[in-house]
């Protein structure tokens, strides 16, 4: 890849552990030329969610045609039900018109855009403690029992992977989170 691609940063962590917030109150505030890539999802869609505007709502038709036609950066299967992924049409453009992308994606899609584009810079969120990740979850009232015991399993392996990303932040203080992925993607600018 050539160097004078604007950053594509990586964001990841468990589910309820508020990496689309942080990212979101990031992009409200910041003067930094950045935007969040829209990823593809085949769940539900969520009270208060848009397609096109928080994901992209496919059916499983959908997502597997658009794999067959290459036109994915990144997918997976995640928590064994549903297809998440990002179309590469929400990354390269913007990437070479100098705006910095923010990739808001599962450990395991991190890791496909490492390997994919070794010049990302991936950051893991982290819950104050495993507890109070447990405590937001239940508190989104849309899961149910099992949704939850699932994602909870997934999030011990997820957090066990911390290590492989480039930085980690502890998302125990929303404003301290934002600031601090603000001033690592501020450094991702300055070296470009």
């Amino acid at each position: 890849m050539t160097t004078n691609l604007a950053p594509l940063i990586v964001v990841s962590g468990p589910s309820g552990v508020g990496k689309t917030t942080v990212v979101d109150v990031l992009l409200q505030q910041t003067q930094l030329p950045l935007r969040r890539a829209i990823t593809a999802t085949t769940r539900p869609i969520r009270n208060g969610e848009r397609s096109g505007t928080d994901y992209y709502f496919w059916s499983r038709d959908e997502f597997e045609q658009a794999v067959r036609d290459n036109r994915m950066l990144e997918w997976a299967v995640v928590f064994g039900t549903d297809y998440y992924g990002t179309p590469s049409s929400e990354v390269v453009p913007y990437r070479q018109k100098g705006v910095g992308v923010i990739l808001v994606i599962d450990v395991q899609g991190a890791a496909r855009v490492r390997e994919l584009i070794p010049e990302s810079v991936s950051v893991f969120i982290r819950p104050p403690s495993f507890e109070e990740l447990e405590a937001r979850l239940r508190s989104r009232g849309d899961l149910t029992e099992d949704r939850v015991r699932r994602r909870l399993e997934t999030a011990r392996d997820e957090l066990a992977r911390a290590g492989e990303f480039d930085y980690e932040i502890i998302n125990d203080h929303l404003p301290q989170a934002v600031a601090n992925l603000e001033r690592l993607i501020a450094k991702q600018f300055a070296h470009g």
